[in-house]
C-alpha cells in the first residue's frame, strides 16, 4: 500500500552536496522534514546553509549539522535531536551518502605515495562501517518504526577496478555486505534496508578521482539514454521507493543508472 509521505522525517548523511543534496530537495518537495549531516568548511558550509533555506522555504523542517558524521559524538547529538523531533513516528527514511577516503594507489614506483594502514581503515571506516554504527544507534532509540526504509549508496566499483579506487572499491563491496546483514536484522522490525547503485555521476566525490571527467564521458557514450545519471535520478529514485510501507524489498544492490552497467 502506497502512503504519503508528507509531514515525516528524513535523516540524510552527506547532504551537503551530490546525491545527498539532491535527496534532500526531491523529499522536501513532496513535504518531507529533513535532518542533515554534513562536514563542511567556507564555501560548502555556505552551500549547505542555502540549502537549509531552500527546504524551509517549502514549508518543511530542516535541521543541518555540520560534524564528522563517523563521529560517535555526532551520531549521539543527532540520535537525540531525530527523537525529540520525530516523537513517536521515528525516522521515515535515512540516507547514508557519505564519500570521504583515499584515492592513492595500492602499489607505485620507489618513493611515490601509497596507501597507508591509517588512510584504508579510515576509508573502510567512513564509507562503510559508518553504515553500522548509525543504523545501530536509530535503531536503539527507536528511531526504526516499521514502514522505515534506509538506503546506501554503492557504486559500479564493487567489480570495476581504477588504479586509485582500490580503497573505496574495498569500501563499497563491505557497504553491500553490511545491507544483506542488516537487512536480516532489521526484517523483524519491518525495516528495509537496499544500496542504490547509481551511475556515473558528474559529483565532488567524482572530480577527485583522476580521469573522472573521462570516466564520465565513456559512461555517456555507452548508456542507452545517452547521459550520464545525474544526482537527481538518485533522488527521485529514493522518493519512489520509500512510498511504500512494506518491507520485502530489501537486502539488494538496485541499479540507478539508466541501463549503464548492462550496456555493452
Amino acid at each position: 500500500m502506497l502512503v504519503p509521505l508528507r509531514g515525516s522525517w528524513a535523516l540524510i548523511l552527506g547532504v551537503s552536496s551530490g546525491m545527498g543534496r539532491a535527496t534532500a530537495r526531491a523529499l522536501a518537495a513532496e513535504g518531507v522534514n529533513v535532518l542533515g549531516v554534513y562536514f563542511d568548511r567556507d564555501e560548502g558550509e555556505k552551500m549547505a546553509e542555502e540549502l537549509a533555506g531552500e527546504l524551509r522555504e517549502q514549508g518543511v523542517e530542516a535541521h543541518f549539522f555540520n560534524r564528522n558524521a563517523a563521529s560517535s559524538s555526532t551520531r549521539e547529538e543527532v540520535t537525540e535531536t531525530a527523537a525529540r523531533l520525530t516523537g513517536p513516528a521515528g525516522l521515515r527514511i535515512t540516507l547514508h551518502s557519505l564519500a570521504f577516503g583515499t584515492l592513492l594507489p595500492y602499489l607505485g614506483e620507489p618513493g611515490a605515495e601509497t596507501v597507508a594502514p591509517r588512510q584504508m581503515a579510515m576509508t573502510v571506516d567512513v564509507m562503510a562501517h559508518s553504515l553500522v554504527y548509525w543504523t545501530q544507534a536509530l535503531h536503539s532509540a527507536r528511531l526504526l518504526r516499521p514502514g522505515a526504509k534506509i538506503y546506501a549508496l554503492t557504486s559500479s566499483g564493487t567489480s570495476r577496478i581504477m588504479p586509485s579506487y582500490g580503497a573505496v572499491s574495498a569500501a563499497k563491496c563491505a557497504l553491500e555486505s553490511h545491507v544483506r546483514q542488516l537487512a536480516v536484522e532489521l526484517a523483524p522490525a519491518g525495516v528495509a534496508i537496499n544500496a542504490l547503485r547509481a551511475g556515473i555521476t558528474m559529483t565532488p566525490a567524482l572530480e577527485l578521482i583522476p580521469g573522472g571527467p573521462a570516466l564520465a564521458e565513456l559512461a555517456r557514450t555507452r548508456n542507452p539514454h545517452r547521459r550520464i545519471t545525474v544526482p537527481e535520478d538518485v533522488g527521485e529514485a529514493v522518493l519512489g521507493l520509500s512510498l511504500s510501507d512494506s518491507s520485502w524489498l530489501t537486502g539488494n544492490v538496485i541499479g540507478v543508472d539508466g541501463g549503464e552497467l548492462v550496456s555493452i
